[in-house]
C-alpha cells in the first residue's frame, strides 16, 4: 500500500487514477479547488482510504496534508491552449508553473519520495522535417501553455539534482476517452460528439499531426512511474503513448466517419494564432525502460466516446458541468 496525493483529482485524469488506485489498496487524498465541480468524486466518499481537501494550489498551504505521502500526482493545472489563452499570461503562470514549485517545495518538506508532474508534448511545437521528437528533441513551444509547462519543467529538473524527493515528467500525448469527468474540448472526443448531434465536421489543418493516448492508458503509464525503481525515473522525461497514435486530423475524421454514418465534413483554413503544432512522437524511452505500450486505439476510443453518448451515461456535454470548456479544438 503506498500513500498517495493527487492534486486535481477531480479531473479527468485524476479521477480515474484516484478509483483505480482505490482499487489496488492505496490510500489516496484528492487535492481539488472543484472549479468544475466535484461529482466525479462523488463514487470514492465513505471509501476508508479515501480524503478530499477542497484548496487552490496557487494559495492554499498544502503543509498538512502532506506527512505520510510516498507519491505526489501534481495534475492541477490550466489545461490547453484556449484556457491559457483565456486567463492570460499571469494567471496561467501562477498556476502552471509557480504552483508546480508551491506543491514540490512542500512535498520536499514532507519528505515525499516522487513527485510526478503532469506535462505534455505541446512542448515541441513543430517537428523539423517531419522527424519523430523524443525527450531530447529541441522545444518549439507554439502556445502560452506549452511554455508554461516548459517553465515549470526547467525549475524542477533543476531543483530535483540536489533534493531528495525525486521529480518525474511524463510528457502526454492529445488524451481521449471516458473518465468520471470525461473531457469534450479534446480532437477525438469532440469529433464524436459534434458527429453525433450534428452530422458533421468542420476541421482545420486537416493533414497537421497530432499524437494521441488514451486516458485510461496514461493511468497505467502514471501507476509505471509510481513504481519503477527510483533510479530508473528520478529526473526524467517521458513521452506517454505510442507511435500507433500518431495521426492526422484528416485520419481522426476518417475513423469518426467510419462509425457515424452520414458525417459531412468541412475543411477550413485557420490559423489558431500562437498554437500551430505538427508534430510525430516517439515513445521508444517509455516502451524500452518500463515496458509501457497502451492497449486502447484511437478507434477504440472513438467507439467507446460513441457508445457512451448514445447510451445517455453521461451529461449532454452543453450542461453548467462543462460551462467553462472550449467547443473549438484545433
Amino acid at each position: 500500500m503506498r500513500k498517495v496525493l493527487i492534486t486535481g483529482g477531480a479531473g479527468y485524469i485524476g479521477s480515474l487514477l484516484t478509483g483505480t488506485l482505490l482499487a489496488q489498496g492505496h490510500e489516496v487524498t484528492v487535492v481539488d479547488a472543484l472549479m468544475f465541480g466535484g461529482e466525479s468524486l462523488l463514487g470514492f466518499f465513505g471509501h476508508p482510504r479515501f480524503r478530499f481537501a477542497k484548496a487552490d494550489v496557487t494559495q492554499d498551504a498544502l503543509d498538512e496534508l502532506l506527512p505520510g505521502i510516498e507519491i505526489v500526482y501534481h495534475l492541477a493545472a490550466i489545461v490547453g491552449f484556449p484556457a491559457c489563452q483565456q486567463v492570460g499570461d499571469a494567471v496561467a503562470y501562477k498556476y502552471n508553473t509557480e504552483a508546480t514549485k508551491r506543491v514540490f517545495e512542500a512535498s520536499e518538506r514532507a519528505g515525499v519520495e516522487r513527485f510526478i508532474l503532469a506535462s505534455t508534448y505541446s512542448n515541441y511545437g513543430i517537428a523539423p522535417n517531419g522527424e519523430a521528437v523524443t525527450e531530447e528533441s529541441p522545444l518549439n513551444p507554439q502556445s502560452l501553455y506549452a511554455r508554461t509547462k516548459i517553465a515549470a519543467e526547467e525549475w524542477l529538473l533543476e531543483r530535483g539534482r540536489a533534493s531528495r524527493c525525486a521529480p518525474i515528467i511524463p510528457r502526454f500525448a492529445t488524451l481521449f476517452g471516458i473518465s468520471p469527468r470525461t473531457r469534450f474540448d479534446l480532437i477525438v472526443n469532440q469529433f464524436v460528439l459534434e458527429a453525433l448531434r450534428h452530422r458533421k465536421l468542420v476541421i482545420y489543418q486537416r493533414d497537421y499531426f497530432r499524437s494521441f493516448v488514451h486516458v485510461a492508458d496514461v493511468v497505467d503509464a502514471l501507476l509505471l512511474l509510481q513504481e519503477a525503481p527510483l533510479p530508473t525515473v528520478r529526473n526524467q522525461i517521458f513521452n506517454v503513448g505510442s507511435e500507433t497514435g500518431n495521426h492526422s486530423k484528416q485520419e481522426i475524421v476518417t475513423l469518426v466517419q467510419k462509425h457515424v454514418p452520414g458525417v459531412t465534413v468541412e475543411v477550413r483554413d485557420l490559423s489558431f494564432g500562437e498554437d500551430m503544432r505538427d508534430v510525430r512522437v516517439s515513445f521508444e524511452k517509455i516502451r524500452c525502460m518500463l515496458g509501457f505500450l497502451p492497449l486502447r486505439t484511437v478507434e477504440d476510443g472513438i467507439i467507446e466516446v460513441l457508445t457512451t453518448l448514445e447510451s445517455g451515461l453521461i451529461p449532454e456535454p452543453t450542461s453548467p458541468r462543462y460551462r467553462n470548456h472550449q467547443f473549438i479544438v484545433n
